[in-house]
């Protein structure tokens, strides 16, 4: 049983089979709103591709708190869930069909689907509304789901909260200089001082392992063709429900938090290599992200600190904080 599942959570589970592929349930957790932004907004989880949705329980008890304290009654919806082939969810039947896997097209399908009959369920007899305002909160390479589905779906998102997303446009390894191309010099590809020729070609060859966008993964979703459908970070421009960009905040991790976790995880890959090619290049990324809005309604990039890849776990008060923030943007409209 998660935390999420205690009698004490605010979060209620169950399942849901959607019409579209009826064999095969999702687990999802919801938190009743309320007020008018409970029949007019749906803030939606995105997670990770390693985590499930139980990587929100704390942000959401955070957030949830919060509105008590303060006798919040006007607030959206909460809605997690695993995607299909994640946690506690069904594999994906459109998998037995297609090459045992499935690309970012098919997962927003799945999500725009899956919050239309959430939605048709829960919202209230005074909800008008046949779809939300959608405020994503993203992390990892939900992020790179969130922004695909507000550019492929224009008019649905009201605001996105992205929490160190997947460079999309990157193959991860490309991010290190090739230590076996002809000519390669250490002194001209910058190679930090205390660092060998064997330390790059070893992180290098751990980058392609593990985060290649060809590498399987429990999910099946297939990254091959993730640069071509997001080449850019800044563009093409998101477009809301009210025409105009939705709101954006950008939130990197800690440079020093996540050298530290990549020295002493799986990677074993120096600081330096990280702080020296890495993190630079994540930067970059997250500050073409900001230019996915309007400059009046971007925010960032912020940098959580002491939070490596995964800032709710690490500090899932920021998160609530930054949601709650979002959300009084997206209701004050301006």
């Amino acid at each position: 049983m998660s935390d999420s599942e205690r009698q004490d959570s605010p979060i209620a589970h169950d399942v849901i089979r959607l019409p579209h592929k009826p064999s095969a349930p999702l687990k999802y957790g919801f938190v009743q709103g309320r007020g008018r932004l409970a029949e007019t907004h749906l803030v939606v989880f995105l997670n990770g591709l390693i985590g499930t949705q139980s990587t929100w329980e704390r942000t959401i008890e955070e957030l949830v708190q919060k509105w008590t304290e303060n006798g919040n009654s006007n607030h959206p919806s909460l809605l997690t869930y695993d995607r299909y082939g994640q946690g506690h969810s069904a594999p994906d039947p459109y998998d037995e069909t297609h090459g045992h896997c499935h690309d970012l097209h098919e997962v927003v399908r799945d999500l725009y689907l899956f919050v239309s009959e959430i939605w048709k369920q829960k919202r209230g007899q005074a909800t008008s509304a046949s779809f939300p305002n959608l405020v994503f909160v993203a992390n990892s390479i939900g992020c790179v789901i969130g922004r695909f589905f507000a550019e492929t779906r224009p008019g649905l998102v009201r605001a996105l909260l992205l929490l160190d997303s997947n460079m999309a446009n990157s193959d991860q390894v490309s991010l290190f200089p090739d230590p076996d191309a002809p000519g390669f010099d250490p002194a001209a590809a910058g190679l930090p001082d205390g660092v060998t020729v064997d330390d790059l070609r070893e992180t290098r060859e751990k980058y392609r392992e593990l985060f290649h966008p060809s590498v399987p993964n429990p999910e099946s979703l297939d990254r091959r063709n993730v640069a071509e459908l997001l080449p850019h970070a800044d563009r093409p421009p998101l477009v809301g429900p009210d025409g105009r960009g939705p709101w954006v905040t950008v939130v990197g991790h800690d440079w020093d938090k996540f050298a530290a976790d990549c020295a002493h995880g799986v990677l074993h890959s120096p600081k330096a290599l990280t702080n020296a090619y890495v993190n630079p290049a994540w930067a970059r990324y997250n500050q073409g992200l900001v230019r996915l809005t309007d400059e009046e309604r971007a925010e960032g990039p912020i940098i959580a600190e002491g939070c490596g890849h995964f800032i709710q776990s690490h500090d899932p008060a920021l998160v609530a904080r930054l949601i709650q923030g979002l959300l009084e943007k997206a209701e004050g409209g301006s």
